[in-house]
């Protein structure tokens, strides 16, 4: 693998979660889960710019306009409103009159004092004042600066408040936006049904499991008998099953990469987060998400160079030269890498930064330069070398080894993953003989889970330089049974399908735009017993899945996992057979 720049995901997969809402707090905007939240990008990492709420408001939020008549409330009004839910963006719905209005930091349940902020004709927007009745999810945030950063959205709910939140947005998406039949909770408690998986019992203690367990039997056994059963009206008439949110047993400090924006204050470099609705920069020593290995090596980053006198970005001016610091950890190896984003190639005292830097932080085993001389909110630049070090970091997900460039896409929550792409196997059902299409392999993480349980896969992916790596990853780890091909997976694989390829499970993990309706088109013709689905968003998820049901399939079970705690984004595994 090369030291030039890798776009991952190519879509920027969960970075939009990973660097938006989903908190990467310290250089808030994602989108989870997310992630956001913007969609993934083309080989892109946008900065965040302010806080993720902000970003996924109706248009239009924020804009003077003349107040609207007839309304049960006005525009700075104080009243005590019955919060009855929370929507996506983690605000608490309430009804003054029977009129909506969205209040960030309220619960479902709670009874609060609002002051109305923003008024249009079908809803509005009210400050929270004070809580009369507070929920039994309301906890204290950890974080001191919660208030602040917004990369966090629901610290102040309980955990456990969380993972049933997240599943019923889930369920919610399906409902209304696919006009799907979700099994209610009550049937999903009662029959052998439900002694046919276990999993129907876990919540927050049922997390980090290994990805493929002897007890899952790769997962084939299970879905084979859960599979026995679905195909009867009487199993049709309960509708889909969707399981509790798949959460983490300790959901802090689990993020592997952190991306901080760079400015400087009087005593020196700064680093942080964007503060709510601007471009000013906070600094900021700890973030609860992110692994305290990330956290030491940007507070040694700006030490150094304060200390050494090197200049912030100003993107006002245009002059200065760090713009960013990008740490990423792997987990299993404990390797680091440390990328300094400049605003030009040359670096005063490079020699001098480079050695204090390895002397400070013995662990890091790659330092890298990236040159963005653009006036951009994309994070990086064309142009990638090595400082010091390898190229690359190793880590592993499972069984599979993974090499990790400046630029290359990777989980940013490795515990989680393991559990998501688990599922995934689990819902493939595979027995050794299968053959498996992956219609957006990004970096063939997900395929490579797949091939150590498959006979063929087959992974597309659009960006030229995530199918590089994808090749390079298969290589590393020896799996000769996965073959990668660069390219629209509508446009692909039915030139597979014209080569004689028959997929007996097709495997989807979009962007959170959802699938192209082309794909879909693709899937339905291609007609694999099985479809997985492995969605961020649950809006497009049910769109799509409402498409793939109109054509001849079944939703059998949903499953929420958690890969972004304290943030509003959730990620799905959904399991479908061909009627």
């Amino acid at each position: 693998m090369s030291n030039t720049n890798r776009s991952g995901r190519g879509k920027n997969r969960r970075n939009s979660a990973a660097s938006q809402g989903q908190g990467n707090a310290m250089a808030s905007r994602q989108p989870g889960k997310s992630s956001r939240p913007s969609s993934r990008q083309q080989g892109k990492e946008v900065r965040p710019q302010g806080a993720s709420l902000s970003a996924v408001r109706p248009k239009g939020r924020g804009r003077e306009s003349a107040p609207i008549e007839g309304l049960p409330v006005s525009k700075n009004e104080e009243t005590v409103i019955d919060i009855i839910g929370m929507n996506h963006d983690g605000e608490g719905v309430g009804r003054a009159n029977g009129y909506t209005l969205f209040v960030q930091g309220a619960l479902p349940g709670e009874t609060v004092r609002v002051r109305v902020m923003k008024t249009k004709k079908q809803y509005g927007y009210a400050k929270l004042l004070e809580i009369v009745k507070a929920s039994p999810d309301r906890v204290s945030a950890p974080c001191p600066i919660y208030d602040q950063c917004g990369g966090c959205q629901i610290q102040h709910m309980s955990y456990a408040g969380q993972l049933a939140w997240k599943r019923q947005l889930v369920v919610d998406n399906l409902q209304r936006i696919g006009k799907l039949n979700v099994m209610v909770e009550d049937a999903e408690a009662q029959g052998d049904e439900a002694n046919l998986n276990k999993l129907s019992e876990q919540n927050v203690d049922q997390a980090a499991e290994p990805a493929i367990s002897e007890e899952q039997g790769n997962g084939s056994n299970r879905i084979r008998l859960r599979l026995e059963g679905v195909m009867n009206e009487e199993a049709a008439e309960l509708g889909i099953r969707v399981l509790p949110t798949m959460g983490m047993d300790e959901p802090w400090r689990y993020r592997n990469k952190a991306q901080v924006p760079i400015g400087v204050t009087e005593g020196g470099l700064v680093g942080g987060f964007y503060a709510k609705g601007s471009h000013r920069i906070i600094d900021m020593e700890t973030c609860l998400i992110q692994h305290e290995h990330n956290d030491e090596v940007v507070a040694k980053v700006k030490e150094i160079g304060s200390h050494l006198g090197i200049s912030a970005y100003n993107e006002e001016t245009g002059r200065g030269l760090l713009r960013h610091v990008v740490v990423k950890k792997a987990f299993r190896t404990g390797e680091m890498m440390l990328v300094l984003v400049t605003n030009g190639r040359d670096i005063p005292h490079k020699d001098e930064w480079i050695g204090s830097i390895r002397e400070a932080i013995p662990h890091v085993a790659s330092i890298c330069q990236n040159v963005n001389k653009k006036q951009t909110n994309v994070i990086f630049g064309d142009e990638t070398r090595v400082l010091w070090g390898r190229d690359v970091i190793y880590d592993y997900i499972g069984d599979v080894q993974f090499a990790i460039s400046p630029r290359s896409f990777y989980q940013v929550n490795p515990v989680q993953t393991e559990v998501l792409y688990g599922k995934t196997v689990e819902y493939a059902g595979l027995s050794g003989k299968e053959t498996v299409i992956d219609a957006y392999c990004g970096i063939g993480t997900i395929s490579l889970f797949l091939a150590q349980h498959a006979d063929q896969v087959y992974g597309v992916e659009i960006v030229p330089e995530a199918i590089e790596d994808a090749r390079s990853n298969a290589l590393l780890n020896e799996m000769k049974n996965v073959k990668f091909e660069v390219g629209a997976s509508e446009d692909v694989i039915p030139r597979w399908k014209e080569q004689g390829i028959e997929a007996d499970v097709i495997v989807v993990d979009p962007p959170r735009k959802g699938c192209d309706p082309r794909l879909l088109d693709t899937i339905l013709e291609m007609k694999p017993e099985r479809v997985v689905y492995v969605s961020c968003n649950p809006s497009t998820l049910a769109r799509d899945l409402r498409v793939l049901e109109d054509g001849g399939y079944r939703t059998v079970e949903v499953t929420p996992v958690d890969m972004f705690p304290h943030t509003v984004h959730v990620e799905s595994v959904a399991m479908l057979v061909r009627s």
